[in-house]
């Protein structure tokens, strides 16, 4: 039998390959980030590269990631909280859980050039669908301009892998809902409107809006869908980043790149911080 302090040495000796992971491909990538946010090329110390993020460009970008993601998260989380307590019904062992559940999975991960591949090729100007509105019923769905290789064209693709990470993550907070306190309730003659406004709905209220927050983040920092449907121009922040990388011109700034990345670092501590706090509180009634 091996002792406590050994134990406790596998223990640690297991968690290495995973802490230099999150070193190599975490750590060191967010300190680079950071720090050539605050030196020019000859790496002196300077305050000239975070000063461009107040320029109207740049403040534009995070104007426009913000309300992209807001929207995709809030629709993505009421969209997905409705299919999560539509499967409350579904036995959680049979074949409709099980099928949503993996593609939940699947589709939470589904992104990047595959997904903008799919939207192209479904409802493109080209699309299947395009091709089939426009000549069965004579609609346009481009009548008024090509939008989906636009800012508004990101929605949909968003909330493609926004729905199903709700899923993933709201879906234990119901199942942890005990049957009890729904008896209780009527019991003492309490209605389901009474049951889901003072008894679930507080319970739940700290997950539904940590999972909101998580997909908030997920949108935020999601760059190859972005980058692979909108060709032109920088309108949210991780494509602004690409265009500061790929031309340090870019509003006459070197290095806007690390500082860019450093507004959405501090914007992600924010969100995770608060998304901790809020599933921290959810953990107590899902004990």
């Amino acid at each position: 039998m091996l002792s406590s302090s050994l134990r406790k040495t596998a223990a640690a000796f297991g968690l290495l390959p995973f802490a230099v992971y999150v070193l190599l491909f975490l750590v060191v990538p967010t300190l680079i980030a950071v720090g050539t946010g605050f030196f020019d090329t000859s790496g002196a110390f300077t305050l000239d590269t975070v000063a461009a993020l107040g320029n109207p460009v740049v403040l534009g970008a995070f104007g426009n990631s913000f309300a992209l993601s807001a929207l995709t998260s809030v629709i993505g989380a009421l969209v997905g909280a409705i299919a999560c307590y539509g499967l409350l019904g579904a036995r959680p062992d049979g074949a409709l859980r099980a099928v949503v559940d993996s593609l939940s999975g699947v589709l939470a991960q589904f992104g990047g050039v595959m997904l903008a591949f799919a939207f192209v090729a479904t409802i493109g100007i080209q699309g299947m669908v395009t091709l089939f509105l426009r000549d069965t019923f004579g609609v346009d769905i481009f009548a008024d301009g090509v939008w989906l290789y636009e800012l508004p064209g990101l929605v949909l693709p968003y909330l493609y892998f926004q729905v199903p990470l709700m899923i993933i993550t709201f879906m234990p907070a119901l199942q942890a809902l005990k049957p009890t306190w729904a008896e209780a309730n009527a019991t003492l003659g309490g209605s389901r409107a009474t049951y889901w406004l003072r008894i679930a709905g507080p319970v739940l209220a700290p997950s539904f809006l940590g999972s909101l927050l998580l997909l908030f983040a997920n949108a935020f920092s999601s760059y190859a869908t972005a980058a692979a449907l909108t060709s032109q121009g920088s309108q949210i922040v991780p494509l602004q980043i690409r265009s500061a990388l790929t031309s340090e011109t870019l509003l006459g700034r070197e290095n806007l790149a690390g500082a860019l990345a450093l507004g959405m670092i501090l914007v992600m501590v924010v969100v995770m911080a608060g998304y901790s706090a809020l599933q921290a509180r959810a953990a107590r009634w899902q004990r």
